[in-house]
C-alpha cells in the first residue's frame, strides 16, 4: 500500500500524469494539517504527512498505521487522502471495529471467503457496502447512494425516495 501511495503524483488535475488535485480552500487544509498532528500522536507516520497551501491546497498521499480502534483519527471523517490502518485480531474484531464509529456512508471488504460477503452485506452498518471492488463510483441515476447516521439521512443519492426530499407535502381537508 505504501508503494502504490508513494506512486501517486500530487498538482494539476489538468495534466494526466497527475493522480490527486488540491483540496478545496484554506479551511479544509487547515482541517487536515490539524488531523496529521492528531496522527503524529495517535499512530506512526508511514507516509506523506505534508501539506502546503503554496500554488494550491496540496496534501500529499498520508498513511498511519498502528492507530487504535477508538482514536480519533479512526473515528471522525478526514476528507483528504489520509489513510488509517488499525489492526484487528480476526474478521469479527475487524467488523465490530469498522461498526464502531457514529458514521455510515461507505464500506468496503475484499475477500474470497463467501460467508464473510454475507455477512458483510447483513452486519457491515453502511449505506454502501462495495465487495470485491473499490469503494468510489457510484453512478447516479444507476447505484443509489446515501450513508447511515451522521454520513445521511438513510435516503439514496439516485433512488425513488430521494425524490421526496425535494418535495413539500400538503394536505387540503374540505366539507361540502
Amino acid at each position: 500500500m505504501i508503494e502504490r501511495a508513494r506512486g501517486l503524483s500530487v498538482g494539476d488535475p489538468s495534466k494526466a500524469d497527475t493522480s490527486l488535485g488540491a483540496v478545496i480552500d484554506d479551511r479544509s487544509i487547515d482541517k487536515i494539517r490539524h488531523y496529521l498532528k492528531l496522527g503524529q500522536q495517535e499512530g506512526r507516520l508511514v507516509l506523506g504527512g505534508q501539506a502546503q497551501a503554496e500554488g494550491g491546497y496540496f496534501v500529499q498521499p498520508t498513511i498511519f498505521a498502528d492507530v487504535a480502534p477508538d482514536a480519533r483519527l479512526s473515528q471522525e471523517e478526514v476528507f483528504g487522502p489520509v489513510l488509517t490502518f488499525v489492526k484487528a485480531d480476526d474478521f469479527e474484531q475487524a467488523l465490530t471495529i469498522a461498526n464502531n464509529t457514529e458514521y455510515g456512508l461507505t464500506g468496503g471488504l475484499f475477500s474470497q471467503d463467501e460467508g464473510r460477503l454475507a455477512r458483510a452485506g447483513e452486519d457491515f452498518h453502511v449505506g454502501n457496502l462495495y465487495l470485491n471492488r473499490k469503494i468510489t463510483g457510484a453512478m447516479v441515476g444507476v447505484h443509489p447512494f446515501g450513508g447511515f447516521n451522521m454520513s445521511g439521512t438513510d435516503s439514496k443519492t439516485g433512488g425513488p425516495d430521494y425524490l421526496q426530499l425535494y418535495l413539500q407535502g400538503k394536505s387540503i381537508a374540505r366539507k361540502l
